[in-house]
């Protein structure tokens, strides 16, 4: 009888929130490096762009390179019960990398202790107590490298009446959401032909000397132009998104009125949740895997690490990007990720 008392009062101390397996996301070094002592956090989780394919190669680069510690989430496929149409007494058990789930990210507990996070999310709906984590993130003010889909990184169609809907990328209350008010922009259209026309980045030559710059000379990805309506005056536009003809980087400009002018395409901002610290986030609308094949764009990125993380001083002249391992991103599209992908398999 003591022996099942002791059990059940074991069983029913243990906190409601589940015991997530470290499996479940990966984490690099820290390496050697100007880096080291910093961590950053990848938060990745969009259906079309591949950035579990993206975050991890990044991730590894800073760590090797350049001593920083790295951690990468990933959205996880959850257990969907049993299998009727084979064994009915095998359950699906869930567990690989899934970018269409959108509310389950587990390591986002990672983000207390980080000192910068990188975000490559799209309408992702988690649940309260996960997004608390990246909310306190915010309201700290701590830096943010927000990449591509990211202004539009949040929906809720389904928790309506949470605290946070008023992140959602079409909120009225809060105009434009998290994406319009903390990084300048949330979702507005396709500038560029999506799949036919790609992207030339041009420096903005009254911010060429800012340091996110450094050694970056030639950007170019196949992913296209974002229209941008909303960027405040006080954002520091550092690149400008060229549209053109072709998908290929020596296809020439789109004629006509769709570069004049050139939306932004890289630029920095000053940001103050309500209540919070003031913090600065670095923005770009390029950032698909297929785009980081190009050095300098992955130069920017880590660059733009370096900044975030006050580290200016200790920037290298050109920052070594090379991927660590072979990288060979997938093409962006839906449903194009690579199955059953676990992210144990990637820390090897």
């Amino acid at each position: 009888m003591h022996r099942f008392l002791t059990f059940v009062i074991l069983v029913f101390s243990v906190p409601c929130r589940p015991v997530i397996a470290e499996d479940q996301w990966i984490t690099f070094g820290p390496g050697e490096g100007a880096g080291k002592g910093k961590h950053v956090v990848f938060v990745t989780g969009e259906e079309e762009y591949r950035s579990e394919e993206a975050a991890p190669m990044l991730a590894r680069v800073l760590s090797t390179h350049h001593g920083f510690k790295t951690t990468v989430l990933f959205p996880i496929e959850k257990a969907r019960g049993k299998d009727k149409d084979k064994d009915k007494d095998k359950k699906k058990e869930g567990g690989s990398i899934n970018p269409n789930f959108p509310d389950n990210i587990p390591g986002l507990a990672q983000l207390d202790a980080a000192d910068m996070m990188v975000m490559m999310l799209r309408f992702r709906e988690l649940p309260d107590d996960d997004m608390k984590y990246i909310v306190d993130f915010v309201k700290a003010g701590k830096p943010i490298l927000a990449v591509r889909t990211s202004t539009h990184a949040f929906a809720y169609t389904m928790r309506r009446e949470s605290p946070y809907a008023s992140w959602d990328w079409q909120s009225s209350a809060w105009p434009g959401g998290f994406g319009q008010q903390i990084l300048g922009e949330t979702w507005v259209r396709h500038h560029g032909e999506h799949g036919r026309e790609s992207t030339r980045g041009i420096i903005n030559s009254e911010h060429a000397a800012h340091p996110i710059l450094k050694g970056v000379r030639d950007l170019w990805g196949p992913s296209d132009v974002y229209g941008v309506d909303h960027l405040p005056a006080t954002a520091q536009v550092l690149v400008r998104g060229q549209v053109l003809a072709g998908m290929k980087p020596d296809d020439p400009p789109v004629s006509g009125s769709k570069n004049e002018p050139m939306q932004p395409l890289v630029w920095v901002k000053d940001y103050q949740y309500q209540g919070g610290k003031p913090g600065k986030a670095i923005v770009t609308t390029m950032g698909a895997a297929v785009d980081l094949e190009c050095a300098d764009l992955r130069r920017l990125f880590v660059n733009a690490i370096y900044w975030g993380c006050g580290l200016e001083a200790q920037m290298p002249a050109e920052a070594k990007v090379e991927p660590v391992g072979e990288y060979k991103p997938s093409p962006f599209g839906f449903n194009g990720f690579r199955k059953g992908v676990t992210p144990a398999s990637l820390q090897k």
